[in-house]
Parts: structure tokens; sequence; C-alpha cells
């Protein structure tokens, strides 16, 4: 803790020496200030900006409805343009749609997943 940062509390409605003053050092994953908390950085950075969806379809026009769809939806949280890579794939019972979506930042990408529950 001698070189972190240093976070002072005040207990409102007190000074001087009944002041409590609380130092920790920068809050990491392992080391939190509150109880299940930390900081977002800790869970969001950028390292993970590609959401991804794959669905077999019994017709093609039905699977290219859901690309223009997701690809829409994509465009309605995107800051710079997502990367929208889609692949059709001939299988036994249709075709298969795979869809990776590259995003600018890891929020836009957990925006986009939460929008389609």
């Amino acid at each position: 803790m001698s070189s972190g940062v240093k976070y002072v509390h005040r207990l409102s409605g007190t000074q001087g020496a009944n002041s409590e003053e609380l130092t920790m050092s920068k809050c990491s994953a392992d080391e939190t200030p509150v109880c299940c908390c930390m900081d977002v950085g800790t869970i969001m950075d950028n390292s993970d900006c590609t959401a991804s969806y794959s669905r077999v379809f019994t017709h093609r026009v039905d699977a290219d409805e859901t690309l223009a769809a997701l690809s829409a939806r994509a465009r309605s949280v995107e800051s710079e343009p997502c990367q929208i890579t889609p692949t059709f794939t001939e299988v036994e019972n249709g075709v298969r749609l795979d869809i990776d979506f590259v995003f600018a930042c890891e929020a836009e990408t957990l925006i986009f997943q939460l929008g389609l529950r």
C-alpha cells in the first residue's frame, strides 16, 4: 500500500481529530474497497470486441433476413463502423449462417449482446 494512490474518506460532519481517514492503494481485481465492486477496466479491457452468431436455417431467405436484422442492430450501437463478416455454409438441413461482429470497443460488443436477449 505504500506506492498506491491515496484515497481519503472522511465521515460526514466530522473534522480534525475526530475524522476517519482511509488510505488504500489503487483498486485491482484482488483488492476492492467495497464488497462486490471493482473497476470497470478490470472486467472490460477491450480485449474481446467480437460478438459471434451462428444458426442453421431451413431456407436461405430466412438467413438473409436475420443477417439484415442483426446488421441493423449492430449499426445502432456502433461508434465507428462495425466490421460484419457473414459466412453461409450449406448443411444437410439447410444453410448455416455464421456472423462475426467486430466492434470498436468491448462496451459496444456488450451492449449489442445484451440487446439480443
